[in-house]
């Protein structure tokens, strides 16, 4: 797919100077995104991955990465240097691996003008189809939630050292090879049907897009809704998917009947609906986002032959 251009007021100059460093604590398929789009514009970009494969495979994109996880931290000096610091590494039952390990070299890490880390909107909990911005109460309804809120809360706590720390709470992320497109052609595609069920979703060209305005227009302590414009039931987005495709929507089938061979984390994600406001981004970034909905998304995505 091609890089998309960014798609907001203002933006990071073309060719800012080589002193802005982005470490990345889990360079995914969200962070990469980003990292890649801050290589083409002459950032120097570190950050850590889980095998040396991994970092191989990336230093030949020009991005130098480390081998990270919890219980084999990285070497202090991997942070040296860094203006810009992403975490988009979950919390495990533990904690937060991340500031579990570097916290306390974060906190001493001098120059950083900006500080991001990727969270979700589970964090609100179970809403009822309700719309919610940033300023609702967090009511995490699982285990999952409640540990996102508590890293949330250690990552927003190094603003107290003078980080200005930003978090973005994403919605359901999808993109080239990891889309409703992807799931029908591989013959895994259900439409499962729970009355009001409805949760956002966000392309993750959109979501480099938001953290590049971010970066342009650091703030204290913001948080920030990583949403499109229309949340949706499920079962709608894989029909719309098979439609593109030309091919047969499956049946529906009702949430009672598909629970009961469900893991875990799939009922979890049944267990909450709400619809997530993203009118922050737009007001306070300035971000007009490339797909605004699933239907721009995936005719985006089947059309570059993602």
């Amino acid at each position: 797919m091609e890089r998309m251009e960014l798609s907001f007021a203002g933006g990071l100059p073309p060719h800012p100077a080589r002193a802005n460093r982005l470490f990345c604590f889990g360079l995914g398929y969200s962070a990469l995104t980003l990292a890649r789009r801050l290589v083409a514009k002459r950032w120097r970009v570190a950050g850590s991955v889980r095998t040396p494969e991994k970092a191989a495979a990336l230093a030949a994109e020009g991005i130098e990465a480390f081998v990270f996880a919890r219980g084999r931290p990285l070497d202090a000096a991997a942070l040296a240097g860094s203006t810009h610091v992403l975490s988009s590494v979950p919390p495990d039952e533990a904690g937060d691996p991340v500031l579990d390990a570097h916290g306390a070299d974060l906190a001493r890490l001098e120059g950083v003008k900006w500080t991001g880390y990727l969270s979700t909107t589970g964090v609100y909990g179970d809403r009822g189809g309700e719309w919610v911005d940033e300023n609702a109460p967090l009511r995490p309804s699982g285990k999952r939630g409640a540990a996102r809120v508590a890293a949330e809360d250690a990552w927003r706590a190094l603003g107290r050292v003078g980080h200005k720390v930003h978090v973005f709470r994403l919605a359901g992320i999808y993109g080239p090879g990891r889309s409703a497109l992807d799931t029908v052609r591989e013959g895994r595609a259900r439409r499962i049907v729970k009355p009001g069920q409805v949760f956002g979703r966000i392309h993750v060209e959109d979501i480099a897009t938001i953290l590049e305005a971010s970066l342009a227009k650091p703030e204290t302590d913001a948080v920030y809704n990583v949403a499109d414009d229309d949340p949706a039931p499920p079962q709608d987005v894989i029909a719309y998917a098979c439609a593109l495709l030309g091919v047969p929507a499956p049946p529906e089938i009702p949430y009672a009947e598909a629970a009961r061979d469900m893991s875990e984390m799939a009922r979890s994600f049944y267990a909450e609906s709400k619809r997530v406001s993203n009118r922050k981004i737009k007001d306070a970034l300035g971000v007009r986002l490339a797909y605004p909905d699933y239907r721009e998304g995936l005719k985006a995505l089947l059309a570059a032959g993602a």
